[in-house]
């Protein structure tokens, strides 16, 4: 008797299916194998990003500490994001969106003049400097001063206008943010001690700040664009992230540095056609040189291009 091949084959079929459903096996449809080995290779991506900073940090020494979001995926990258890392400079960015809180609710204007003379200047106040003679900043002047230069009189400025560093803090903690606290002004704040746990933040409270005020809704629509044209702006930070990653992705961040080997980057990274990704990476009680230090911040930069550029 002939018998069909179609029918050979349809019978196999069945009963494989039947021996599959006999034994409580289910077998995954094509998509579902697909979409597994796309996870898989993710998850593969992270762990060697994760190796590849435990390698850096082994090799170059100091202490580091990252913390990635890529706000598509929600893929993170996390190595020593619980610890305690003096945050320096990167208080300004908290210290501008605390200010433009207080301007979207109308406790301030951002063309109110705040007035300073010589004796506040600091040595390193590029803009403060500059408009001395006026004996006034108005607040977007201290913000961008503050956010784009770095600038630590405006800086201090800026504090004052919260109510100190307690006010900093209580602002943080009203955002969600109970691991960052200031306790001192410009200079002071960059001593960097190790165990010491004044002025400090950990970079995963910083990246939850970051996604809260460039992405979220602590901020009006037009403080959120001004704080991230301050970010994208600034070029005194060309050697770290943005030295890192490719040349075609935008990065807005803010820098720090101090005493004890200490080089600190966050901000926000946006790669071509993809959604932002987030970075608050810190390093300290490093021995090598600054521009050392900075290499360091670059080639995390580069790691997390590989990691979620893919």
């Amino acid at each position: 008797m002939e018998i069909s091949l179609m029918y050979i084959l349809t019978r196999r079929s069945f009963c494989l299916a039947a021996f599959g459903l006999a034994l409580g096996v289910t077998l995954p449809a094509r998509g579902q194998v697909a979409v597994s080995d796309r996870a898989s290779e993710k998850d593969k991506m992270t762990s060697e990003a994760l190796d590849s900073i435990r390698s850096l940090e082994m090799s170059r020494g100091g202490r580091l500490g990252v913390a990635v979001l890529d706000t598509g995926s929600g893929r993170r990258l996390q190595y020593r994001a619980d610890e305690s890392f003096a945050m320096c400079s990167t208080h300004k960015f908290l210290s501008a969106v605390a200010v433009l809180s207080l301007v979207d609710q109308g406790k301030l204007a951002l063309d109110k003049p705040v007035k300073y003379g010589k004796a506040d200047l600091l040595d390193y106040a590029p803009v403060a400097r500059e408009h001395v003679g006026r004996g006034f900043m108005t607040i977007d002047e201290l913000c961008a001063a503050a956010t784009v230069w770095s600038d630590n009189t405006a800086a201090n400025l800026l504090i004052e206008l919260l109510g100190g560093p307690a006010g900093w803090t209580r602002f943080a903690r009203s955002i969600g943010d109970n691991a960052s606290r200031l306790d001192r002004t410009e200079p002071a704040l960059n001593s960097a001690i190790p165990g010491d746990p004044r002025d400090t933040t950990t970079p995963d409270a910083m990246l939850a700040n970051l996604q809260q005020t460039l992405l979220g809704t602590v901020l009006s629509d037009s403080s959120r664009g001004r704080l991230q044209n301050w970010m994208l702006s600034g070029t005194i930070t060309d050697t770290l992230l943005r030295a890192g990653v490719p040349l075609t992705w935008r990065v807005g961040d803010k820098s720090g540095a101090g005493r004890n080997g200490t080089r600190n980057d966050i901000g926000i990274i946006f790669p071509p056609h993809a959604s932002p990704i987030l970075a608050a990476i810190y390093y300290t009680e490093s021995t090598g040189s600054l521009a050392s230090r900075e290499e360091v911040i670059a080639e995390v930069g580069g790691i997390i291009a590989k990691t979620f550029g893919a």
